[in-house]
């Protein structure tokens, strides 16, 4: 559900406003998720950007150590990088909302 929008639940008929919610947080929380999201994509297109053109005018043999940096990007990052997501998604703020 989109932010400022209103919603009937069906069961109860209860009508919930997420205009209680205080626009400044839910906006610094959308962007601090959206960097999240960017990150791991960011340092993917670094890594094409250096290693193509290193495959493509230095040696093909650099293409079998992009494939280990990748595994290593998986194995080692990528964990990180969740549990960071993580431990934002569970230190950010809460608010109740409450019926109309």
């Amino acid at each position: 559900m989109p932010f400022g929008d209103t919603w009937t639940c069906e069961r109860c008929g209860r009508v919930w406003d997420t205009q209680q919610i205080p626009a400044a947080e839910y906006l610094a929380r959308v962007r601090r998720m959206r960097l999240f999201r960017l990150e791991p994509l960011a340092l993917l297109a670094l890594g094409v950007a250096v290693f193509v053109p290193l495959v493509a005018f230095v040696d093909y043999g650099l293409i079998f150590l992009a494939g280990t940096l990748a595994f290593a990007f998986i194995l080692f990052y990528m964990p990180f990088w969740r549990r960071r997501v993580r431990r934002a998604v569970a230190d950010a703020p809460s608010w109740e909302l409450k019926p109309e």
